[in-house]
C-alpha cells in the first residue's frame, strides 16, 4: 500500500507542495455520553471519540491512513474536494471503492494543492451509515489570504444524536411495521467547538461524562471572546437527519462564506442549515464583559413525523466574555426562516454557462411492493452496483459511454458538457441534496414546480452574471432548483439525499463523466482491486460484473412501487363478491315472503354444494384429489 500512495503522491505534488499526513485508525468507543443521556458505543478514531478536526492549508496534499479496526467494510469521504480525476479516491462505497476490509488500511490521498479549493468542509463515513454512529469530523483549508478580515476564528460542529445503533435504527426504519417511511427521530442535539485542529475542552467547574470528557458538548461548551474582536465562526451540519436553525443572542451575523464559496458579506439574524452544509459567518464581539451570552441551534422538528415528550430540539452554549458574569438567554425567536441562497454574491466571479443538456430528477417516496417505504428519483431506487461505477467505467471500453451499463440510475455526461440538473421535490419534506466532485450553481428556484403562475414557476435567468455556487442544496416541499454544472472532472460522481436514512433507501443517481478520458487518466492502486477481492466483490465489467452494456443478470433491482388500480383478478374477485350479496340478499327476501324448502332438498342442495367446493379446490391445488393405484 505504501508503494501506491507515494506513486500517488508523486504524481499530484508540485515542488512547493507540502503532504500533511495523518493516520486514523478507525475503531469502536465504548460507553460514549456526549449529550450526558445515555452511554453508547460509537465509531470513533484512534480510540477517542469525537475524531480529531482536520486543518489544513491550500499548500498541502493531505494524506489520511485510515485502518479499518472495526468489524464492517469502511470508508472515509472528504465531503466538497473535487478529486480531479481521482473520483476513485472520493470514499463513497460502491461508487468510488469497495470499501475498506476490517483489519485493511485504504490511502486516501486529497490533492487540496492542485483543488483551488479552501474554506469549510467535513469528513465523514459513506459506508452502511457510519457517520449515524459517530465516524465524522471537521475539515477546515486555509489560503494563503482570507477574503475577508477577522482577528480569530472558531469552527462550530452541530449534529443530530442517536442513542442506539445505525443497524438498529435501519431495521426499523425499512421495515414492512413502517410502511409510510417515518424515519428515526434523534434523541438529542449537539454542539461543540473546535480551533486550530483541536476541540475546545468543556467549561470550568462541569463534570462530563469521562470517555468524551475532553470536549465540552451543549451547555459544558462555551466560546471565549475578548471585547472589540472580529470572530469568523465556521458552522457546520454533520447531523444525519436534523437541519438546524443557529443563532447568538445579543450579537449580529454577517455570512462570508457557503459550503467553501467566499461571498460579499450578508447580514441575517439567523442561519438556516441543513445537513452537510457549511456556513462561515463573521460576529464582532460587544465592548462590554458584564454579561455572557447565549448561542442557540433548534432542530428544525417540521422534517419529524413525530416530536418525543423525551426530545429537547433545542439546545445551547454560549460565549463567555467573564466566566464570572451572568449567562443571557434571550428564548426562543418569534419566526424561523430560510437563507436565501440564490441571493449571496460569490468573490470570485464565474459567469453563468450555457446549458447544452437538461436533466430532470423527481423526488418520490413510496409503499414498494415487499410491504417498505423507499425512495425514488424519476421512479426508480437507486441500488449499489456489485461493481464499483468508477471500476465500471475503467473497464468497459467504448461499452462506458452506454448508460445502460451501470444500472437504471445512471447518467453519461460528455467531458466540458455544462447540463442542468432540474430538482423536483414531489415529497412532503425538504431534502438535501449533494453532488460530489463538483460545486453547482444555483440557477433558480421554483415554489411549485407543476404551477403555470411565473410567480409561483418563474422563468430561468440564464443571463447571471455571478450565480451562487455550493455543493449542498435543500429543497423545499413542492419546490425545485435548478443545478447547473460543468461536466470537467472525467470520473464518477455520486448525487444524493444527504438525509441518511434517504440514501439508505435510494434516493441517489450516479454521473458518468467523460469515459473515454478518465480511462486515459487511469491510475486506479492495485490495493484497491485487492480490497474489493478480499471482500468478494468483483472489480470490472458493467454493474453486474458482465462485460457488456446491456446483460445485468444478478444485479440487485427494486423494490417496485406497488401496482395499484383496478386489474383483472381485482374486477373479478369484486364481481364474485358482489354476485354473492345479490344471491344472499335474494335468499333472504324469499325466506321473508313465506318460501321454504323440504329436509330432503336441503340435504341435497349441500351435497350438490360440497362436490361443487371440492371440485373447485382440486382445480386450485386447495384440495387433493384421489390418487390412482
Amino acid at each position: 500500500m505504501k508503494w501506491s500512495a507515494l506513486a500517488l503522491l508523486s504524481a499530484a505534488s508540485p515542488a512547493l507542495a507540502a503532504v500533511r499526513e495523518i493516520w486514523w485508525n478507525i475503531t469502536y468507543v465504548q460507553d460514549a455520553n456526549p449529550d450526558g443521556l445515555q452511554p453508547r458505543r460509537v465509531i470513533g478514531v484512534n480510540g477517542t471519540w469525537p475524531p480529531p478536526p482536520i486543518d489544513v492549508t491550500t499548500d498541502d496534499i493531505l494524506l489520511v491512513h485510515a485502518t479499518n479496526s472495526i468489524d464492517q467494510p469502511s470508508s472515509l469521504h472528504h465531503h466538497g474536494m473535487f478529486f480531479n480525476s481521482t473520483s476513485w479516491m472520493d470514499g463513497a462505497v460502491g461508487v468510488s471503492q469497495c470499501g475498506i476490509p476490517p483489519g485493511q488500511t485504504f490511502d486516501y490521498v486529497v490533492p487540496i494543492n492542485s483543488s483551488g479549493q479552501w474554506g469549510t468542509y467535513w469528513v465523514h463515513s459513506h459506508a452502511g451509515g457510519q457517520y449515524v454512529d459517530g465516524l465524522r469530523a471537521p475539515v477546515v483549508i486555509h489560503p494563503p489570504k482570507e477574503a475577508h478580515a477577522y482577528d480569530e476564528e472558531y469552527t462550530i460542529v452541530l449534529g443530530d444524536w442517536y442513542h442506539d445503533e445505525h443497524s438498529v435504527l435501519l431495521d426499523q426504519f425499512v421495515n414492512i411495521a413502517n410502511p409510510g417511511g417515518a424515519e428515526p427521530v434523534p434523541d438529542s442535539a449537539l454542539i461543540y467547538f473546535a480551533q486550530n485542529g483541536t476541540y475546545l475542552g468543556p467549561k470550568a467547574g462541569t463534570k462530563p461524562d469521562p470517555v468524551t470528557g475532553a470536549v465540552g458538548f451543549n451547555e459544558n461548551a462555551t466560546l471565549p471572546f475578548q471585547p472589540g474582536k472580529t470572530y469568523r465562526l465556521r458552522i457546520v451540519n454533520t447531523s444525519a437527519f436534523a437541519a438546524f436553525f443557529f443563532w447568538i443572542d445579543g450579537h449580529d451575523m454577517r455570512i462570508i462564506e457557503a459550503d467553501g464559496t467566499d461571498v460579499e458579506e450578508s447580514p441575517i439574524d439567523l442561519i438556516s442549515i441543513t445537513v452537510a452544509q457549511r456556513y462561515s459567518v463573521l460576529v464582532t464581539a460587544r465592548n462590554d464583559t458584564s454579561a455572557n451570552w447565549a448561542i442557540h441551534a433548534n432542530m428544525d422538528t417540521d422534517m419529524f413525523d413525530t416530536v418525543p415528550d423525551t426530545l429537547n430540539p433545542n439546545v445551547t452554549s454560549s460565549i463567555t466574555y467573564d466566566a464570572s458574569a451572568p449567562l443571557t438567554d434571550l428564548g426562543t425567536v418569534d419566526a424561523y426562516h430560510d437563507v436565501d441562497d440564490l441571493a449571496l454574491v460569490p468573490i470570485d466571479v464565474e459567469p453563468l454557462p450555457a446549458a447544452h443538456r437538461t436533466i430532470e430528477l423527481e423526488v418520490s417516496f413510496d409503499t414498494m411492493q415487499d410491504g417498505t417505504n423507499h425512495a425514488m428519483f424519476n421512479g426508480i431506487t437507486y441500488n449499489s452496483p456489485l461493481v464499483p461505477a468508477i471500476m465500471s467505467e475503467m473497464s468497459l471500453g467504448e461499452n462506458a459511454t452506454i448508460a445502460s451499463a451501470y444500472g437504471p440510475t445512471s447518467f453519461v455526461v460528455d467531458h466540458l458538457t455544462v447540463f442542468d440538473i432540474v430538482l423536483k421535490n414531489g415529497d412532503a419534506g425538504k431534502h438535501p441534496f449533494h453532488l460530489h466532485g463538483h460545486k453547482m450553481q444555483l440557477v433558480g428556484r421554483a415554489q411549485d414546480y407543476t404551477s403555470d403562475d411565473p410567480a409561483l414557476n418563474p422563468p430561468l435567468n440564464n443571463s447571471q452574471p455571478n450565480p451562487m455556487r455550493r455543493d449542498t442544496v435543500q429543497v423545499p416541499s413542492m419546490n425545485s432548483v435548478t443545478l447547473r454544472v460543468i461536466a470537467d472532472n472525467p470520473g464518477v460522481w455520486f448525487f444524493h439525499c444527504h438525509i441518511e436514512w434517504h440514501l439508505e433507501v435510494g434516493l441517489a443517481v450516479t454521473f458518468v463523466e467523460a469515459p473515454l478520458i478518465a480511462q486515459q487518466r487511469d491510475d486506479i492502486p492495485q490495493f484497491m482491486f485487492d480490497q474489493c477481492a478480499a471482500l468478494g466483490l468483483p472489480t470490472s465489467g458493467n454493474a453486474a460484473g458482465h462485460a457488456s452494456a446491456t446483460d445485468l443478470s444478478g444485479l440487485p433491482l427494486g423494490p417496485f412501487p406497488q401496482n395499484n388500480g383496478w386489474h383483472a383478478k381485482g374486477i373479478g374477485a369484486m364481481f364474485g363478491c358482489v354476485l354473492t350479496a345479490t344471491l344472499g340478499m335474494a335468499s333472504v327476501t324469499w325466506y321473508a315472503l313465506g318460501g321454504h324448502i323440504s329436509e330432503e332438498e336441503m340435504e341435497h342442495e349441500a351435497r350438490e354444494h360440497q362436490e361443487a367446493k371440492e371440485r373447485r379446490g382440486r382445480f386450485f391445488g386447495l384440495v387433493g384429489g384421489k390418487k390412482s393405484s
